[in-house]
């Protein structure tokens, strides 16, 4: 076996990072991933440098192990070959509203009627049933959305900001990658697909308020929300002498080490505010603030040499230029060196699990658009003069 999906095929309507991400993932695991396109292509070909080819960095990314078709859903025959492309395949993704695919008759009743054991996975911005169900959404608009701009404003950064990657695409492509994966083992104990609606701001809502909700967890509320640890303006690598380093204290064990180092165990013992988990953890600005002042004293190779004899968690401040000549992530054969046909040399990122069997692979690079086009359409039953047909009609084209 490639992986743990071969033998799984995805027809994948998804388009920019939160769709082709998790699809990626699946197509890692093994599963052939058909990535239909319009003919203009996926517009993350063109984000970042992509020369004549539209091959920007993260389309090469998030598109690998994948297979390109062209065809064009305002046809009637580009909608056609997309049902037949259904008749056999496990999972159909889409990330454009629900309403739109139902008014291109590719909503799940009617993918439902020409194969019934389908997955039909959407990954859009706000669920169905509630007032922002029409609503545009982009990794921007759902990080202000859940909160997360709000949080770095409330945690001390003097303006709200979004996080400085797409954390939302990827937090959510991550959800719909596991709710695939679990559908489909569900339909292998039933023998009936199912549709699955997997929204941005529901998840991104969860993933932030299963942290924060804190205090309001309880009827009636029993604190304010925000956990109040991760709220600390003084959360944040420590700046020491000639730098910064990263360091979590949490056990008593670890905060009567660094008191003791610190030359103020003294401190910990005679304040009420630090003798147990549940004080400090209300207190733990004040706390946050002793070790900011304390960490300026010595330098990052101090700390790190002084913090790891003493078993308390710490850990460098990389760059993103520090990631590349990283040891670890260099012993393990994290970054794959591979030739692309048309690319040439590039540096990709490997599967990052390990498995003792059906191992996850980096089997091809990300396609050029339409690059298998004409071979995709072969599979499903299209003779040569309807492939030439599609082609005169412009709904479809294939690179040589």
């Amino acid at each position: 076996m490639a992986g743990p999906l071969d033998g799984v095929r995805i027809i994948d309507l998804t388009t920019v990072l939160m769709g082709p991400y998790a699809t990626q993932m699946l197509a890692d695991f093994g599963a052939d991933v058909v990535k239909v396109e319009s003919p203009q292509g996926d517009v993350m070909r063109r984000a970042g440098p992509h020369g004549d080819r539209a091959m920007g960095p993260l389309y090469l990314h998030a598109n690998r192990n994948k297979r390109s078709i062209v065809l064009d859903l305002k046809h009637a025959l580009g909608r056609k070959a997309v049902m037949d492309l259904c008749r056999t395949a496990d999972v159909l993704t889409y990330n454009i509203r629900p309403q739109a695919m139902a008014r291109l008759g590719l909503g799940y009743d009617d993918l439902r009627a020409v194969n019934p054991r389908l997955i039909y996975a959407g990954m859009f911005g706000y669920g169905r049933s509630g007032p922002y169900a029409a609503y545009p959404a982009y990794d921007d608009l759902i990080q202000g959305a859940s909160g997360i701009p709000g949080a770095l404003q409330r945690a001390g950064n003097a303006e709200p900001r979004y996080a400085p990657m797409n954390i939302s695409d990827r937090t959510v492509g991550l959800y719909a990658m596991g709710a695939i994966c679990a559908a489909l083992y569900a339909r292998e104990r039933s023998g009936q697909g199912q549709a699955v609606d997997i929204p941005m701001f529901e998840t991104m809502a969860q993933f932030v308020l299963s942290d924060h909700l804190y205090g309001e967890t309880f009827r009636p509320a029993e604190g304010p929300m925000g956990y109040a640890r991760l709220m600390a303006p003084d959360r944040r690598p420590f700046q020491t002498a000639d730098g910064h380093v990263c360091v979590l204290l949490y056990t008593d064990a670890h905060w009567r080490k660094f008191f003791r180092i610190a030359g103020r165990e003294a401190d910990l013992d005679n304040d009420p505010r630090f003798r147990d988990l549940a004080s400090r953890t209300a207190h733990i600005g004040e706390l946050y603030a002793i070790v900011a002042t304390e960490m300026r004293k010595r330098s990052t190779a101090d700390w790190l040499v002084l913090l790891g004899e003493a078993d308390i968690p710490v850990a460098k401040m990389n760059s993103f230029e520090d990631l590349l000549a990283d040891p670890h992530l260099n012993a393990t054969g994290f970054f794959e060196e591979t030739e692309h046909p048309t690319e040439g040399a590039l540096r990709g990122l490997a599967v990052p699990s390990r498995w003792s069997d059906t191992a996850p692979a980096h089997r091809h690079p990300a396609p050029r658009i339409g690059e298998q086009t004409e071979a995709i359409l072969r599979e499903i039953g299209y003779a040569g003069d309807e492939i030439a047909a599609l082609q005169a009609a412009g709904v479809t084209k294939a690179q040589p």
